[in-house]
């Protein structure tokens, strides 16, 4: 028997994921490791520990699994999106990476803004400047850098560096060359016109493939320190977000991703590089070929739900304080949430937004605020499925969850009331990796598409209906929208005032 692979290098590990043919999982094998602060906004981190975690997740993987390497038919790559790895001619990494959560370059943004247009930014790459993006942090290593900037030859992301240490070769995937909003959505390749404004070489940004396409093999010195064989397929992979659409199917329109891992993300395919005109939604390239996806990240999902846990009820069980919450009335008696703990993406680009309860009174107890967060999170992905709606790309036909905030029953439930849809969870635990080895599939000519293996390997689950108390939550949905634009300035104060 082969196997495919699936490696995600994630921000704080890297998994491998060994999977059969028949689209078992017969083998998943973690490596972890920490990302540096250096200074307030920064977030940064050593391409090396990702190359060292690659190698004892994949060398774990084959052995967990008593396999020969010669059995793996290929492997697929995915990872953290949006950040910036630079190299010399030699291949030499200049600095520590900057991560996709760095908030250092609101300056670099409205350069990109200024050089570009607005507008048109939005028009050729489907984005708007945001400080997560790759290019900013290109034009902040420029302008506050520029002995390390001078000797850059090569731009990578974070998974294309595992892919250089694999391999030899200088490449991505089209899913996250678009995430550098430095793509042109349209013809999925870099833009000139984006280039040109910004004064960036074309020389420094590698090929492009689609997510199943062979973009090298393993060399001798990468088989020595993985365990794989020589001249083993890799393929392009995607990003995360755009593996883990794979992984649940999300492929055709009309059949939207919803992810509530410590991020929230609402993730939905097109068949056409749709925009939306303000960019509030991300418009990404897919990591299927021939597919676009758009994308609405809310930044603390099931993350708010765990800073509750740890802060108010330290050492509760998850699913525990879940099934209590169940007991409160919807819309936990007049108590709002507002999840906006590290930010927010989408629908307000505001790294200064900040989290708040609304609404307490002395007749609230700890039920009615866990309730009001898993509400509060809901809304907030509600708000990515209103623009998705409002652009008429896709009629928004099945909803398939996954991530760990989806094993709560209560939580689904509250989920298929608000967005007013069936939700179905998928047996996916961990999605990006299982995204990747699709693609590898593919790659490996198991399938003939990504929407065939999704086919074949994808098991959903029976759907969570909406109930009776959708008509509660769309009259508490128009009061919570209300709540960022009341409280904004007061947020931003309160932001410039600590330090």
């Amino acid at each position: 028997m082969s196997y495919v692979i699936g490696i995600d290098s994630s921000t704080t590990a890297t998994k491998a994921q060994l999977v059969d043919p028949d689209g078992n999982v017969v083998a998943v094998v973690s490596s972890e490791y920490e990302y540096e602060t250096p200074q307030p906004l920064w977030s940064e981190q050593s391409p090396e520990l990702w190359w060292t975690a690659t190698c004892e997740a994949v060398s774990g993987v084959l052995a967990a699994a008593a396999i020969q390497a010669d059995q793996v038919a290929a492997v697929g790559l995915t990872g953290q999106m949006h950040g910036l790895v630079l190299l010399d001619r030699n291949g030499k990494v200049l600095r520590p990476a900057i991560l996709w959560n760095d908030q250092r370059t609101g300056a670099e943004c409205d350069e990109i803004r200024d050089r570009v247009g607005r507008d048109r930014l939005i028009q050729i790459t489907g984005n708007d400047a945001l400080t997560g993006f790759t290019a900013p942090k290109i034009l902040w290593v420029r302008n506050n850098e520029p002995e390390v900037f001078a000797r850059a030859a090569h731009v990578l992301l974070p998974k294309d560096y595992v892919r250089f240490r694999l391999t030899g070769e200088y490449a991505s995937d089209r899913a996250g060359g678009a995430g550098t909003i430095l793509f042109d959505l349209a013809t999925r390749t870099w833009s000139p016109e984006v280039l040109a404004a910004l004064d960036l070489e074309p020389d420094l940004f590698p090929r492009t493939f689609e997510g199943h396409e062979v973009t090298g093999t393993v060399t001798a010195a990468a088989a020595a320190a993985t365990g794989l064989a020589a001249g083993t397929p890799i393929v392009a992979g995607a990003g995360d977000q755009a593996a883990n659409g794979v992984a649940v199917g999300a492929i055709d329109p009309g059949v939207v991703g919803l992810s509530l891992g410590t991020s929230g993300v609402v993730f939905t395919a097109t068949d056409s590089p749709a925009v939306e005109p303000q960019g509030r939604l991300h418009a990404f390239c897919h990591g299927a070929a021939g597919r676009w996806h758009f994308m609405g990240v809310m930044l603390s999902a099931a993350g708010s739900f765990r800073w509750f846990r740890d802060t108010l009820a330290p050492g509760e069980d998850f699913g525990d304080l879940a099934a209590a919450a169940g007991a409160v009335p919807a819309g936990s008696d007049g108590l709002l949430f507002l999840p906006y703990l590290t930010g927010e993406r989408t629908p307000h680009p505001d790294p200064l937004a900040r989290g708040a309860f609304v609404g307490l009174t002395v007749r609230h107890d700890r039920h009615h605020l866990t309730r009001a967060v898993l509400e509060g999170v809901s809304f907030g992905l509600r708000d990515s499925f209103e623009l998705i709606r409002a652009s008429g790309s896709a009629d928004l036909t099945e909803v398939r969850a996954s991530g760990g905030g989806t094993q709560s029953p209560v939580w689904r439930q509250i989920l298929a009331d608000v967005l007013e849809t069936e939700i179905r969870t998928v047996s996916t635990a961990e999605g990006a990796a299982q995204g990747a080895a699709m693609l590898a599939a593919v790659g490996a000519g198991w399938f003939a598409s990504a929407a065939e293996v999704s086919a074949s390997w994808l098991r959903v689950d029976p759907p969570t209906v909406p109930g009776a108390e959708v008509a509660v939550y769309n009259d508490l949905y128009g009061a919570y929208s209300n709540l960022y634009p009341a409280l904004r300035d007061t947020m931003h104060q309160l932001s410039a005032s600590t330090p």
